[in-house]
Protein backbone atom coordinates (compact mmCIF):
# COMPACT_ATOMS: atom_id res chain seq x y z
CA UNK A 1 0.00 0.00 0.00
CA UNK A 2 1.24 3.80 -0.62
CA UNK A 3 0.84 6.05 1.43
CA UNK A 4 -1.65 8.66 0.11
CA UNK A 5 -2.80 12.31 1.15
CA UNK A 6 -5.63 14.65 -0.83
CA UNK A 7 -4.57 18.21 -0.94
CA UNK A 8 -8.41 20.27 -0.51
CA UNK A 9 -11.09 18.80 1.56
CA UNK A 10 -13.99 20.37 -0.44
CA UNK A 11 -16.04 18.42 -2.79
CA UNK A 12 -13.73 17.05 -5.19
CA UNK A 13 -11.36 16.54 -2.65
CA UNK A 14 -13.74 14.26 -0.68
CA UNK A 15 -15.40 12.37 -4.36
CA UNK A 16 -11.74 12.02 -4.90
CA UNK A 17 -11.53 9.52 -1.59
CA UNK A 18 -14.51 7.78 -3.70
CA UNK A 19 -12.30 7.02 -6.45
CA UNK A 20 -9.44 5.76 -4.06
CA UNK A 21 -12.22 3.60 -2.27
CA UNK A 22 -13.37 2.02 -5.84
CA UNK A 23 -9.38 1.59 -6.94
CA UNK A 24 -8.92 -0.37 -2.93
CA UNK A 25 -11.97 -2.49 -3.26
CA UNK A 26 -10.06 -4.10 -6.69
CA UNK A 27 -7.13 -3.75 -5.56
CA UNK A 28 -5.25 -2.85 -2.39
CA UNK A 29 -3.30 0.05 -3.61
CA UNK A 30 -3.37 3.54 -1.55
CA UNK A 31 -3.48 4.24 2.01
CA UNK A 32 -5.30 7.45 2.88
CA UNK A 33 -3.40 9.57 5.42
CA UNK A 34 -6.23 12.10 5.49
CA UNK A 35 -6.70 15.84 3.63
CA UNK A 36 -4.54 18.63 3.84
CA UNK A 37 -6.35 21.90 3.76
CA UNK A 38 -5.33 25.79 4.77
CA UNK A 39 -8.56 26.80 5.55
CA UNK A 40 -11.23 23.76 5.82
CA UNK A 41 -14.76 25.18 6.77
CA UNK A 42 -16.51 23.70 9.46
CA UNK A 43 -19.22 22.04 7.32
CA UNK A 44 -16.13 20.12 5.33
CA UNK A 45 -14.27 19.24 8.34
CA UNK A 46 -17.51 17.64 10.05
CA UNK A 47 -17.78 15.59 6.37
CA UNK A 48 -14.43 15.11 6.58
CA UNK A 49 -14.57 13.19 9.95
CA UNK A 50 -18.12 11.49 8.51
CA UNK A 51 -16.36 9.21 6.84
CA UNK A 52 -13.69 8.16 8.83
CA UNK A 53 -10.99 10.49 7.74
CA UNK A 54 -9.13 13.25 8.88
CA UNK A 55 -7.28 16.58 8.26
CA UNK A 56 -3.50 16.84 8.53
CA UNK A 57 -2.82 20.27 8.70
CA UNK A 58 -2.02 22.86 5.97
CA UNK A 59 0.15 22.50 3.20
CA UNK A 60 2.95 24.36 5.44
CA UNK A 61 2.63 21.68 8.18
CA UNK A 62 2.18 18.94 5.93
CA UNK A 63 5.64 19.61 4.04
CA UNK A 64 7.38 20.97 6.92
CA UNK A 65 6.73 17.68 9.50
CA UNK A 66 5.74 14.43 7.08
CA UNK A 67 8.11 12.59 4.92
CA UNK A 68 7.91 12.74 1.54
CA UNK A 69 4.77 10.60 -0.02
CA UNK A 70 2.42 10.42 -2.96
CA UNK A 71 -0.54 13.65 -3.37
CA UNK A 72 -3.20 14.28 -5.32
CA UNK A 73 -4.89 17.91 -5.71
CA UNK A 74 -8.56 17.77 -5.27
CA UNK A 75 -8.67 21.29 -6.04
CA UNK A 76 -10.75 22.46 -8.65
CA UNK A 77 -9.13 25.88 -9.90
CA UNK A 78 -6.42 25.56 -12.12
CA UNK A 79 -4.20 28.30 -10.80
CA UNK A 80 -4.98 27.09 -7.02
CA UNK A 81 -3.96 23.60 -8.52
CA UNK A 82 -0.88 24.48 -10.02
CA UNK A 83 0.58 26.56 -7.48
CA UNK A 84 -0.40 23.57 -4.54
CA UNK A 85 1.20 20.73 -7.00
CA UNK A 86 4.55 23.27 -7.31
CA UNK A 87 4.77 23.10 -3.66
CA UNK A 88 4.68 19.22 -3.14
CA UNK A 89 6.45 18.54 -6.13
CA UNK A 90 9.30 20.70 -5.08
CA UNK A 91 9.68 19.10 -1.78
CA UNK A 92 9.72 15.40 -3.37
CA UNK A 93 6.13 14.27 -3.13
CA UNK A 94 4.97 12.03 -6.41
CA UNK A 95 2.02 12.70 -7.94
CA UNK A 96 -0.56 9.61 -7.80
CA UNK A 97 -3.16 9.30 -10.76
CA UNK A 98 -6.06 7.74 -9.85
CA UNK A 99 -8.32 6.20 -12.06
CA UNK A 100 -11.92 4.98 -10.73
CA UNK A 101 -12.23 1.01 -12.15
CA UNK A 102 -15.21 1.86 -14.18
CA UNK A 103 -13.74 4.22 -16.52
CA UNK A 104 -13.25 2.51 -20.15
CA UNK A 105 -9.79 3.53 -21.85
CA UNK A 106 -9.83 3.24 -25.86
CA UNK A 107 -6.35 1.81 -27.91
CA UNK A 108 -3.40 4.33 -27.87
CA UNK A 109 -4.37 6.50 -24.90
CA UNK A 110 -1.53 8.32 -22.89
CA UNK A 111 -3.31 9.50 -19.25
CA UNK A 112 -0.64 12.54 -17.83
CA UNK A 113 0.53 11.91 -13.84
CA UNK A 114 -1.69 13.95 -11.04
CA UNK A 115 -4.71 12.97 -13.22
CA UNK A 116 -8.06 12.17 -11.54
CA UNK A 117 -10.77 10.25 -13.62
CA UNK A 118 -14.14 9.58 -11.87
CA UNK A 119 -16.69 7.48 -12.46
CA UNK A 120 -18.13 6.43 -15.81
CA UNK A 121 -15.74 8.61 -17.83
CA UNK A 122 -15.60 6.97 -21.17
CA UNK A 123 -12.19 7.69 -23.47
CA UNK A 124 -12.20 6.41 -27.22
CA UNK A 125 -8.85 6.07 -28.63
CA UNK A 126 -5.43 8.11 -29.59
CA UNK A 127 -6.23 10.78 -26.78
CA UNK A 128 -3.45 12.52 -25.63
CA UNK A 129 -4.43 14.15 -21.47
CA UNK A 130 -1.84 16.32 -20.04
CA UNK A 131 -0.36 16.40 -15.97
CA UNK A 132 -3.03 17.13 -13.63
CA UNK A 133 -6.50 16.83 -15.40
CA UNK A 134 -9.66 16.11 -14.00
CA UNK A 135 -12.23 14.94 -15.72
CA UNK A 136 -15.20 14.37 -13.70
CA UNK A 137 -18.02 11.72 -14.17
CA UNK A 138 -19.90 10.60 -17.00
CA UNK A 139 -17.82 12.22 -18.88
CA UNK A 140 -17.05 11.39 -22.53
CA UNK A 141 -13.68 12.38 -24.71
CA UNK A 142 -13.33 11.40 -28.16
CA UNK A 143 -10.76 10.14 -30.63
CA UNK A 144 -7.44 12.04 -31.12
CA UNK A 145 -8.49 14.45 -28.15
CA UNK A 146 -5.30 16.37 -26.73
CA UNK A 147 -5.46 18.12 -23.60
CA UNK A 148 -2.97 20.10 -21.94
CA UNK A 149 -1.64 20.49 -18.37
CA UNK A 150 -4.39 21.48 -15.14
CA UNK A 151 -7.73 20.96 -17.49
CA UNK A 152 -11.03 20.40 -15.71
CA UNK A 153 -14.24 18.80 -17.53
CA UNK A 154 -16.89 18.89 -15.26
CA UNK A 155 -19.15 16.18 -15.34
CA UNK A 156 -21.54 15.19 -18.23
CA UNK A 157 -19.50 16.79 -20.64
CA UNK A 158 -19.38 15.25 -24.25
CA UNK A 159 -15.80 16.22 -25.91
CA UNK A 160 -16.06 15.09 -29.47
CA UNK A 161 -12.90 13.55 -31.99
CA UNK A 162 -9.97 15.98 -33.05
CA UNK A 163 -10.20 18.70 -30.43
CA UNK A 164 -7.62 20.18 -29.07
CA UNK A 165 -7.83 21.66 -25.04
CA UNK A 166 -5.20 24.62 -23.87
CA UNK A 167 -3.29 24.33 -20.03
CA UNK A 168 -6.06 25.49 -17.70
CA UNK A 169 -9.28 25.10 -19.68
CA UNK A 170 -12.50 24.74 -17.56
CA UNK A 171 -15.43 23.35 -19.27
CA UNK A 172 -18.17 23.40 -17.35
CA UNK A 173 -21.08 20.69 -16.89
CA UNK A 174 -23.30 19.13 -19.47
CA UNK A 175 -21.03 21.05 -22.05
CA UNK A 176 -20.54 19.87 -25.74
CA UNK A 177 -17.43 20.37 -27.97
CA UNK A 178 -17.87 19.87 -31.42
CA UNK A 179 -15.29 17.96 -33.66
CA UNK A 180 -11.73 19.65 -34.54
CA UNK A 181 -12.26 22.56 -32.76
CA UNK A 182 -9.54 24.28 -30.25
CA UNK A 183 -10.02 25.69 -27.08
CA UNK A 184 -7.47 27.95 -26.01
CA UNK A 185 -5.04 28.50 -22.91
CA UNK A 186 -7.82 29.50 -19.79
CA UNK A 187 -10.77 29.34 -21.83
CA UNK A 188 -13.89 28.45 -20.52
CA UNK A 189 -16.93 26.98 -21.75
CA UNK A 190 -20.02 27.40 -19.58
CA UNK A 191 -22.20 24.76 -18.59
CA UNK A 192 -24.69 23.25 -20.58
CA UNK A 193 -22.87 25.22 -23.94
CA UNK A 194 -22.68 24.12 -27.21
CA UNK A 195 -18.94 25.36 -28.21
CA UNK A 196 -18.99 25.64 -32.35
CA UNK A 197 -16.24 27.63 -33.20
CA UNK A 198 -12.43 27.91 -31.66
CA UNK A 199 -12.11 29.66 -28.75
CA UNK A 200 -9.33 31.99 -28.17
CA UNK A 201 -6.77 32.10 -24.60
CA UNK A 202 -8.69 33.12 -21.68
CA UNK A 203 -12.20 33.63 -23.18
CA UNK A 204 -15.13 32.68 -21.86
CA UNK A 205 -18.19 31.26 -24.12
CA UNK A 206 -21.35 30.17 -22.78
CA UNK A 207 -24.99 29.26 -24.19
CA UNK A 208 -26.21 27.30 -27.89
CA UNK A 209 -24.57 28.21 -29.15
CA UNK A 210 -21.66 29.05 -27.39
CA UNK A 211 -20.54 32.69 -27.93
Amino acid sequence: MKDLVIVGCGGFGREVEDVVDAINQEQPTWRVLGYVDDAPSDVNAALVSRRGSQLLGSVDEVLAHREPAHFVVGIGRADFRRAVDARFREAGWEPATLIHPTVTIGADVVVGDGSVICAGVRITTNVRLGYSNHINLNTTIGHDVVAGDFVSINPLVAVSGWVEIGDDVLLGTQCCVLQGLSLGHGSTAGAGSCVVKDVPAATVVKGVPAR
